[in-house]
C-alpha cells in the first residue's frame, strides 16, 4: 500500500503547481503547524528538519491519514520488538501489521527522532551535514526505513515544492516561534493522556470520562473561574466526553483560512456549540449574528462566523 501511495505522490508532484494546487493548503497547515517541532528536534538529535517535515507530510498525508488521525502516528513506525506501548492494526506490506499508537503527535515526533537517532542501520546519516537533505533522504531508503523505490525522490520532491530545506538554518525560526513551540510541549507534558490541539490559534483539549472544569484547570494550572471564561461557561455549566476545553482566550471570528463567511445550523446545535467549533468567543458570534427577541435559530440557517 505504502509503495503505491508513494507513486500516486510522485506522480502528482511531477505534474507541477496547477496539480498539486487542490492539496497546497492542507500541507501548507501541516507545515506551519509542526515546522516549529521539526526545529526543536533537528536541535536535540541532528536531524534535518526538512527531512522530518517531509517524511511526516508524506506517512501521514499531511496529518489525515487514519494512523495520524486515531493513533497520533505521523511516521508509519510499526511496533518491532521494543515497543511496550499501544498499537493499531493497519494492512501494510502485510495484513493486520502493528504500529505505535501515541498520546500526542509531538509524541510521534520525539519517538520519530529516537527511532532513527538509536537506530544502528541508520547511524551513518549522521556522519551527513544537516543542510544535506538529498544525502538523508537517499540514506533513509537505502537503510530500509520504506520500501517504496520512489521513498527518496519523494521526500525530495517534497522539500523542494514546499521549500522546506529553509527550515534547516537554525537561525530561521523567530525567537517567538520557538517559544510557542516550547508552550505547547509543556502543555501536553501538563495534558498527559489529554491530546493537545489548536483551532483558530488556540489551545485546547478534548474532555473525556470524570472530567470537570475544576479537574481540568488544576491538571493545566489554570483557575477554574477563568478556564470557564475561556469556554463562555457559566457556574452552572457541566463537561460530557468529547466537549472542546480552551485553555486560553478564543478568536473575535474565525481563522481566515477557512473559504466561507457562514455555517450551516445542523440538528442538536446552538450558537454555542458552532463558538466552541470554530474557537470564537460566543459574544463575538452574538453580534455578527444579531436576532429579535421573538426569534430563534433553527437548522439550516445561516450563521456568520468571519
Amino acid at each position: 500500500m505504502k509503495q503505491v501511495l508513494y507513486i500516486l505522490l510522485l506522480l502528482t508532484l511531477s505534474l507541477g503547481p496547477r496539480r498539486v494546487w487542490a492539496q497546497g493548503p492542507t500541507y501548507e497547515r501541516y507545515i506551519e503547524r509542526y515546522a516549529p517541532e521539526a526545529v526543536n528536534q533537528m536541535k536535540k538529535y541532528g536531524i534535518p528538519a526538512s527531512i522530518t517535515l517531509a517524511q511526516g507530510l508524506l506517512e501521514s498525508a499531511a496529518g489525515t491519514s487514519t494512523l495520524a488521525r486515531k493513533g497520533n502516528n505521523h511516521f508509519g513506525i510499526k511496533c518491532g520488538g521494543t515497543w511496550r506501548g499501544p498499537y493499531m492494526l493497519r494492512n501494510d506490506d502485510a495484513p493486520n501489521e502493528k504500529f505505535r499508537v501515541y498520546r500526542s503527535a509531538l509524541e510521534s515526533y520525539e519517538d520519530h527522532s529516537l527511532f532513527l537517532r538509536n537506530g544502528r542501520r541508520y547511524a551513518s546519516l549522521f556522519q551527513l551535514s544537516a543542510t544535506d537533505y538529498k544525502g538523508w533522504a537517499h540514506g533513509l531508503k537505502r537503510a530500509g526505513y520504506a520500501t517504496s523505490p520512489t521513498y527518496a525522490s519523494s521526500l525530495i520532491q517534497l522539500i523542494e515544492r514546499y521549500d522546506l530545506h529553509k527550515y534547516d538554518r537554525r537561525h530561521h525560526f523567530s525567537h517567538k516561534a520557538e517559544k510557542e513551540a516550547e508552550k505547547e510541549e509543556l502543555l501536553q507534558r501538563r495534558a498527559g493522556d489529554h491530546p493537545i490541539n489548536r483551532c483558530n490559534g488556540q489551545y485546547y483539549i478534548v474532555a473525556q470520562a470524570g472530567d470537570t472544569y475544576a479537574s481540568l484547570g488544576k491538571r493545566m494550572k489554570i483557575r477554574e473561574k477563568k478556564l470557564r471564561k475561556y469556554n463562555d461557561a457559566d457556574a452552572s455549566m457541566t463537561l460530557r466526553p468529547g466537549d472542546i476545553v480552551y485553555l486560553g482566550k478564543k478568536a473575535r471570528k474565525a481563522d481566515k483560512s477557512l473559504k466561507t463567511k457562514y455555517h450551516q445550523m445542523r440538528p442538536g446545535e446552538s450558537l454555542y456549540t458552532i463558538s466552541q467549533s470554530y474557537g470564537i468567543r460566543l459574544a463575538n458570534l452574538c453580534k455578527m449574528n444579531p436576532i429579535g427577541s421573538t426569534y430563534h435559530f433553527k437548522v439550516g440557517d445561516r450563521i456568520r462566523i468571519r
